[in-house]
Protein backbone atom coordinates (compact mmCIF):
# COMPACT_ATOMS: atom_id res chain seq x y z
CA UNK A 1 0.00 0.00 0.00
CA UNK A 2 1.60 3.22 -1.15
CA UNK A 3 1.84 6.07 1.26
CA UNK A 4 0.98 9.57 0.20
CA UNK A 5 3.49 12.20 1.25
CA UNK A 6 1.87 15.01 3.17
CA UNK A 7 2.94 18.53 2.36
CA UNK A 8 5.05 20.20 5.02
CA UNK A 9 3.13 22.53 7.26
CA UNK A 10 3.98 26.17 6.79
CA UNK A 11 4.14 28.24 9.96
CA UNK A 12 1.05 30.28 10.55
CA UNK A 13 1.07 34.05 10.36
CA UNK A 14 0.61 34.35 14.12
CA UNK A 15 3.55 32.04 14.73
CA UNK A 16 5.80 34.06 12.39
CA UNK A 17 4.79 37.31 14.07
CA UNK A 18 5.45 35.83 17.51
CA UNK A 19 8.86 34.52 16.47
CA UNK A 20 9.80 37.84 14.87
CA UNK A 21 8.76 39.72 18.00
CA UNK A 22 10.76 37.32 20.20
CA UNK A 23 13.97 37.62 18.22
CA UNK A 24 13.48 41.35 17.80
CA UNK A 25 13.17 41.78 21.58
CA UNK A 26 16.31 39.73 22.15
CA UNK A 27 18.28 41.77 19.62
CA UNK A 28 17.06 45.04 21.14
CA UNK A 29 17.92 43.92 24.66
CA UNK A 30 21.38 42.82 23.50
CA UNK A 31 22.00 46.21 21.92
CA UNK A 32 20.93 48.01 25.08
CA UNK A 33 23.37 45.94 27.16
CA UNK A 34 26.32 45.76 24.76
CA UNK A 35 26.35 49.33 23.41
CA UNK A 36 27.62 50.96 26.65
CA UNK A 37 30.30 48.27 26.93
CA UNK A 38 31.35 48.90 23.34
CA UNK A 39 31.58 52.65 24.00
CA UNK A 40 33.73 52.06 27.09
CA UNK A 41 36.02 49.68 25.18
CA UNK A 42 36.49 52.08 22.26
CA UNK A 43 37.16 54.98 24.64
CA UNK A 44 39.80 52.94 26.49
CA UNK A 45 41.82 52.66 23.26
CA UNK A 46 41.73 56.39 22.43
CA UNK A 47 44.12 59.13 23.43
CA UNK A 48 43.07 62.30 25.24
CA UNK A 49 43.48 64.29 22.00
CA UNK A 50 41.06 61.94 20.21
CA UNK A 51 38.46 62.52 22.91
CA UNK A 52 38.92 66.29 22.66
CA UNK A 53 38.58 66.22 18.87
CA UNK A 54 35.22 64.51 19.24
CA UNK A 55 33.84 62.25 16.57
CA UNK A 56 31.16 60.57 18.63
CA UNK A 57 31.16 57.93 21.30
CA UNK A 58 31.20 55.12 18.72
CA UNK A 59 34.05 56.63 16.70
CA UNK A 60 36.85 54.12 16.11
CA UNK A 61 40.28 54.76 17.65
CA UNK A 62 43.21 55.57 15.38
CA UNK A 63 45.38 52.84 16.90
CA UNK A 64 43.79 49.57 18.03
CA UNK A 65 46.92 48.46 19.91
CA UNK A 66 47.09 51.48 22.19
CA UNK A 67 47.29 49.96 25.68
CA UNK A 68 48.90 52.96 27.40
CA UNK A 69 45.61 53.78 29.13
CA UNK A 70 45.48 50.29 30.63
CA UNK A 71 49.00 50.64 32.01
CA UNK A 72 48.14 54.04 33.49
CA UNK A 73 44.92 52.75 35.03
CA UNK A 74 46.72 49.77 36.57
CA UNK A 75 49.62 51.73 38.07
CA UNK A 76 48.09 55.12 38.95
CA UNK A 77 44.86 53.51 40.08
CA UNK A 78 46.76 51.12 42.41
CA UNK A 79 44.77 48.23 41.00
CA UNK A 80 46.95 45.60 42.64
CA UNK A 81 46.33 47.03 46.13
CA UNK A 82 42.67 47.50 45.31
CA UNK A 83 42.40 43.87 44.21
CA UNK A 84 43.97 42.71 47.48
CA UNK A 85 41.52 44.77 49.55
CA UNK A 86 38.61 43.52 47.47
CA UNK A 87 39.72 39.89 47.86
CA UNK A 88 40.02 40.34 51.65
CA UNK A 89 36.53 41.83 51.89
CA UNK A 90 35.09 39.17 49.60
CA UNK A 91 36.56 36.30 51.61
CA UNK A 92 35.17 37.36 54.99
CA UNK A 93 31.89 38.76 53.65
CA UNK A 94 30.98 35.64 51.69
CA UNK A 95 32.05 33.29 54.49
CA UNK A 96 30.01 35.21 57.05
CA UNK A 97 27.01 35.43 54.72
CA UNK A 98 26.99 31.67 54.06
CA UNK A 99 27.31 30.72 57.73
CA UNK A 100 24.89 33.28 59.16
CA UNK A 101 22.38 32.92 56.32
CA UNK A 102 22.27 29.12 56.43
CA UNK A 103 22.07 28.99 60.24
CA UNK A 104 19.27 31.58 60.29
CA UNK A 105 17.31 29.71 57.62
CA UNK A 106 17.82 26.43 59.49
CA UNK A 107 16.53 27.91 62.75
CA UNK A 108 13.50 29.51 61.10
CA UNK A 109 12.48 26.38 59.20
CA UNK A 110 13.20 23.68 61.78
CA UNK A 111 12.17 25.32 65.03
CA UNK A 112 8.74 26.55 66.10
CA UNK A 113 8.99 29.52 68.45
CA UNK A 114 6.94 32.52 69.45
CA UNK A 115 7.29 35.38 66.98
CA UNK A 116 8.42 33.17 64.10
CA UNK A 117 6.05 34.78 61.61
CA UNK A 118 6.98 38.20 62.95
CA UNK A 119 10.65 37.52 62.23
CA UNK A 120 9.84 36.51 58.66
CA UNK A 121 7.72 39.63 58.26
CA UNK A 122 10.53 41.83 59.55
CA UNK A 123 12.93 40.22 57.06
CA UNK A 124 10.49 41.09 54.28
CA UNK A 125 10.11 44.67 55.52
CA UNK A 126 13.90 45.04 55.65
CA UNK A 127 14.13 44.24 51.95
CA UNK A 128 11.62 47.01 51.17
CA UNK A 129 13.47 49.77 53.05
CA UNK A 130 16.07 51.53 50.85
CA UNK A 131 19.49 51.25 52.40
CA UNK A 132 20.33 54.89 51.67
CA UNK A 133 17.61 56.10 54.05
CA UNK A 134 19.30 54.41 57.02
CA UNK A 135 22.90 55.33 56.24
CA UNK A 136 23.10 58.15 58.81
CA UNK A 137 22.22 55.81 61.69
CA UNK A 138 24.35 53.01 60.20
CA UNK A 139 27.35 55.30 59.88
CA UNK A 140 27.02 56.36 63.54
CA UNK A 141 26.88 52.72 64.66
CA UNK A 142 29.92 51.74 62.59
CA UNK A 143 31.85 54.78 63.77
CA UNK A 144 31.01 54.06 67.43
CA UNK A 145 32.55 50.60 67.03
CA UNK A 146 35.78 52.20 65.77
CA UNK A 147 35.49 50.46 62.39
CA UNK A 148 35.38 53.56 60.21
CA UNK A 149 38.18 53.67 57.63
CA UNK A 150 38.91 49.98 58.08
CA UNK A 151 38.18 46.98 55.90
CA UNK A 152 35.97 45.50 58.63
CA UNK A 153 33.28 48.17 58.17
CA UNK A 154 32.10 46.92 54.75
CA UNK A 155 32.56 43.32 55.88
CA UNK A 156 30.19 43.92 58.79
CA UNK A 157 27.62 45.65 56.56
CA UNK A 158 27.77 43.07 53.77
CA UNK A 159 27.43 40.19 56.22
CA UNK A 160 24.60 41.59 58.31
CA UNK A 161 22.31 43.04 55.65
CA UNK A 162 21.93 40.17 53.18
CA UNK A 163 18.30 39.05 53.44
CA UNK A 164 18.34 37.46 49.97
CA UNK A 165 20.74 34.72 51.06
CA UNK A 166 18.43 33.77 53.94
CA UNK A 167 15.52 33.28 51.54
CA UNK A 168 17.68 31.25 49.14
CA UNK A 169 18.82 28.93 51.93
CA UNK A 170 15.29 28.75 53.30
CA UNK A 171 13.90 27.48 49.99
CA UNK A 172 16.50 24.71 49.88
CA UNK A 173 16.13 23.69 53.52
CA UNK A 174 12.37 23.29 53.06
CA UNK A 175 13.17 20.60 50.50
CA UNK A 176 15.28 18.58 52.95
CA UNK A 177 13.08 16.00 54.75
CA UNK A 178 12.82 16.39 58.52
CA UNK A 179 13.20 12.62 58.85
CA UNK A 180 16.97 13.14 58.49
CA UNK A 181 16.93 15.40 61.55
CA UNK A 182 14.86 12.90 63.53
CA UNK A 183 17.14 9.99 62.64
CA UNK A 184 20.19 12.01 63.68
CA UNK A 185 18.57 12.94 67.00
CA UNK A 186 17.87 9.25 67.69
CA UNK A 187 21.60 8.66 67.22
CA UNK A 188 22.37 11.33 69.82
CA UNK A 189 23.21 14.26 67.55
CA UNK A 190 22.53 17.76 68.83
CA UNK A 191 21.31 20.76 66.81
CA UNK A 192 24.82 21.91 65.86
CA UNK A 193 25.84 18.45 64.63
CA UNK A 194 22.68 18.14 62.55
CA UNK A 195 23.29 21.53 60.96
CA UNK A 196 27.02 21.02 60.34
CA UNK A 197 27.06 17.35 59.33
CA UNK A 198 23.69 16.97 57.55
CA UNK A 199 22.03 20.24 56.55
CA UNK A 200 25.04 22.27 55.37
CA UNK A 201 26.48 19.54 53.07
CA UNK A 202 23.05 19.24 51.40
CA UNK A 203 23.01 22.99 50.75
CA UNK A 204 25.89 22.94 48.25
CA UNK A 205 23.77 24.24 45.32
CA UNK A 206 22.43 27.04 47.50
CA UNK A 207 25.92 27.85 48.81
CA UNK A 208 27.23 28.06 45.24
CA UNK A 209 24.39 30.39 44.26
CA UNK A 210 24.90 32.65 47.27
CA UNK A 211 28.68 32.76 46.79
CA UNK A 212 28.40 33.78 43.15
CA UNK A 213 25.60 36.33 43.55
CA UNK A 214 27.06 37.80 46.73
CA UNK A 215 30.56 37.88 45.29
CA UNK A 216 29.52 39.81 42.20
CA UNK A 217 27.47 42.23 44.31
CA UNK A 218 30.31 42.96 46.73
CA UNK A 219 32.87 43.20 43.94
CA UNK A 220 30.85 45.79 42.02
CA UNK A 221 29.65 47.84 44.99
CA UNK A 222 30.93 51.41 45.09
CA UNK A 223 28.86 53.20 47.70
CA UNK A 224 29.86 51.36 50.90
CA UNK A 225 33.64 51.22 50.23
CA UNK A 226 33.65 54.85 49.13
CA UNK A 227 31.79 55.98 52.26
CA UNK A 228 33.45 53.83 54.90
CA UNK A 229 37.02 53.50 53.50
CA UNK A 230 38.11 56.96 52.29
CA UNK A 231 41.85 56.29 52.61
CA UNK A 232 43.71 55.71 49.36
CA UNK A 233 45.46 52.58 50.64
CA UNK A 234 42.03 51.04 51.41
CA UNK A 235 40.56 51.43 47.94
CA UNK A 236 38.71 48.60 46.22
CA UNK A 237 38.36 47.75 42.55
CA UNK A 238 35.28 49.93 42.23
CA UNK A 239 36.62 52.97 44.08
CA UNK A 240 40.03 52.80 42.35
CA UNK A 241 38.45 54.32 39.23
CA UNK A 242 37.52 57.42 41.20
CA UNK A 243 41.20 58.42 41.37
CA UNK A 244 41.04 59.65 37.77
CA UNK A 245 38.29 62.16 38.56
CA UNK A 246 39.85 65.58 39.16
CA UNK A 247 38.39 68.94 40.19
CA UNK A 248 38.61 70.23 36.61
CA UNK A 249 37.39 67.19 34.74
CA UNK A 250 37.96 63.48 34.32
CA UNK A 251 40.39 61.40 32.29
CA UNK A 252 37.75 59.31 30.60
CA UNK A 253 40.23 57.28 28.58
CA UNK A 254 41.93 56.09 31.79
CA UNK A 255 38.60 55.56 33.55
CA UNK A 256 37.37 53.47 30.62
CA UNK A 257 40.53 51.36 30.66
CA UNK A 258 40.16 50.84 34.40
CA UNK A 259 36.51 49.95 33.90
CA UNK A 260 37.47 47.20 31.46
CA UNK A 261 40.01 45.87 33.97
CA UNK A 262 37.33 45.82 36.67
CA UNK A 263 34.72 44.19 34.42
CA UNK A 264 36.93 41.36 33.13
CA UNK A 265 37.12 39.27 36.36
CA UNK A 266 33.37 39.40 36.98
CA UNK A 267 32.61 38.74 33.32
CA UNK A 268 34.87 35.68 33.22
CA UNK A 269 33.49 34.41 36.54
CA UNK A 270 29.90 34.82 35.36
CA UNK A 271 30.51 33.09 32.02
CA UNK A 272 32.18 30.15 33.77
CA UNK A 273 29.67 29.84 36.61
CA UNK A 274 26.39 31.00 35.07
CA UNK A 275 24.89 27.51 34.98
CA UNK A 276 25.35 27.23 38.75
CA UNK A 277 23.48 30.52 39.21
CA UNK A 278 20.55 29.49 37.04
CA UNK A 279 20.43 25.94 38.43
CA UNK A 280 20.58 27.22 41.99
CA UNK A 281 17.67 29.61 41.55
CA UNK A 282 15.66 27.01 39.60
CA UNK A 283 16.16 24.29 42.20
CA UNK A 284 15.37 26.66 45.03
CA UNK A 285 12.16 27.77 43.35
CA UNK A 286 10.89 24.22 42.81
CA UNK A 287 11.69 22.82 46.27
Amino acid sequence: MSSVARPARTPSKRHRVSRTFTYGSLVLASLVVLTPLLVVFLTSLKTSSELVDGGGALALPRHWLNFDNYATAFTDGHMLTAFGNTAFILLFSITGTVIIGSMTAYAIDRYVFRGRKLVMGLFLVATLVPGVTTQVATFQVVNSFGLFDTRWAPILLYTGTDILSIYIFLQFIRGIPTSLDEAARLDGANAWTIYWKIILPLLKPAVATVVIVKGITVYNDFYIPFLYMPSEDLGTMSTALFRFKGPFGAHWENISAGTILVILPTLIAFLLLQRYIYNGFAQGATK
